[in-house]
């Protein structure tokens, strides 16, 4: 399956295209624009059905393949008076927002393009919930939580419920499934309205081929639904059939790529055609310090305390991720990678390298699937990390850890390189001070 992602807005569009034939009993009033700058956007506000740009309050942020907008405080919108963001406040923030560089968190940087913009929805917390679906190995997992917003990765676990449905299942035994594990925490007036969606919204993401689709937050006001948050990802194999059904949408090039290097952007490209996650960022070439870790979140807190401890931020080579439950040789190529730029230079002061192996509590990625992926590169750097003094540090847990990591400590230990293995009993983060106190 060759994934191809697409923007919020063209996603919307496919769910109010399609709505009356897949989600009978809500409604979903589709408001939605996509601009480049405050112009268009004002332009856009004197065509027949766009009034609402003039009347009601309004949020704005980028329509540019990457998450955590809200965290890059790329969002705009007033929680204590919604009304104040008005047309002309939207404009003029987007012609700021495109009048220089941007940089994320994550490192990639770029001139922002394309902003969507809507109406603001006031709501409480306690009717947003998350909903998402993708495939994993044989099966389609749907991902329920009665919790929506940034911090649902948060405590995953205990949070979310997955259902695993067969791809032969039939509609009746999926319902049924569905409804053996609708989340606790729903209230009781919103239960049977949140499991109907749910497989309404299953059935959807099979029949429009889509590889993965999250609302996060999807808002239940009643039968109102209001996707406020949307991320997709489209299989592009059957796009000879999906054309007018996928509202012509595009698949645009991801933020920061236009001046990535070639490992970076062969990263971007696995990625692309994978169900799971990878992402690298390369922040110096000539770093000590390089990091492989699975999950976003963590990848944030990783790059946070090896810029904190470290006292020198360019002591860190490189950011990035790879979850989602990659496969064997997926992880492989990725570590072939962070490990082949990792040996390519000398540290300056002739200190060892560090390679930083970490990551919280998996939620299904099989830490010992994709340890052997690692394990698998050690063979073929292992000389060449010698050469630098590599010394690695290693924290996971989840699915199969302790095999993980017992394969990798006696992989290291065989090849003869310097290895530190703890499971989820260590701090998260711990392994980052280990390394830099040696």
């Amino acid at each position: 399956m060759a994934q191809r992602a697409i923007r919020e807005y063209d996603g919307k569009a496919i769910f109010s295209k399609h709505w009356e034939k897949y989600f009978s009993g809500f409604h979903y009033g589709f408001k939605s624009v996509l601009v480049t700058n405050g112009d268009e956007l004002r332009a856009k506000a004197q065509e027949h059905g766009f009034e609402w740009l003039k009347q009601e309050p309004l949020v704005a942020k980028p329509d540019m393949l990457f998450g955590k907008r809200g965290k890059n405080d790329l969002v705009l919108f007033r929680v204590n008076k919604p009304g104040d963001v008005t047309l002309e406040d939207a404009a003029k923030w987007i012609d700021e927002k495109i009048s220089h560089e941007t940089t994320l968190l994550s490192g990639q940087h770029g001139i922002l393009t394309h902003f969507i913009v809507e109406p603001f929805t006031p709501h409480s917390q306690d009717q947003e919930y998350y909903i998402s679906a993708t495939t994993v190995g044989e099966d389609d997992v749907l991902y329920l939580s009665a919790e929506g917003g940034m911090e649902v990765e948060e405590g995953w676990e205990e949070k979310v419920n997955e259902v695993h449905i067969p791809i032969t299942m039939d509609d009746a035994n999926i319902a049924h499934l569905i409804r053996a594990n609708v989340p606790a925490g729903i209230p009781a007036e919103n239960k049977e309205r949140f499991i109907t969606f749910a497989e309404q919204f299953y059935k959807f993401y099979r029949d429009l081929n889509f590889a993965y689709l999250e609302i996060n937050p999807i808002v239940m006001i009643g039968n109102d639904m209001h996707i406020l948050d949307l991320v997709a990802r489209l299989d592009d194999t059957a796009g000879f059939m999906m054309g007018e059904a996928w509202c012509d949408a595009e698949f645009p090039t991801a933020f920061g790529m236009e001046d990535q290097s070639p490992e970076e952007k062969a990263i971007a490209e696995a990625d692309s055609k994978s169900g799971a996650s990878l992402k690298l960022t390369i922040l110096n070439p000539m770093g000590r310090i390089w990091t492989m870790v699975a999950g976003g979140g963590a990848s944030v807190v990783y790059a946070d305390t090896i810029a904190d401890l470290s006292g020198n931020v360019s002591d860190l080579a490189n950011y990035g991720e790879y979850s989602g439950g990659p496969t064997t040789g997926e992880t492989k190529f990725y570590a072939d990678t962070v490990l082949d730029l990792m040996t390519r230079h000398k540290d300056p002061k002739g200190r060892d390298k560090i390679l930083i192996i970490g990551g919280a509590i998996a939620n299904f990625t099989d830490v010992a699937k994709t340890f052997t992926g690692i394990i698998q590169s050690f063979e073929t750097y292992a000389d060449r990390m010698k050469e630098h003094n590599t010394r690695i540090y290693v924290r996971r847990g989840g699915p199969n850890y302790e095999k993980g990591l017992k394969d990798i400590k006696e992989a290291a230990d065989r090849l003869g390189l310097y290895i530190e293995v703890y499971g989820p009993e260590t701090h998260v983060t711990d392994i980052v001070r280990m390394a830099l106190e040696k």
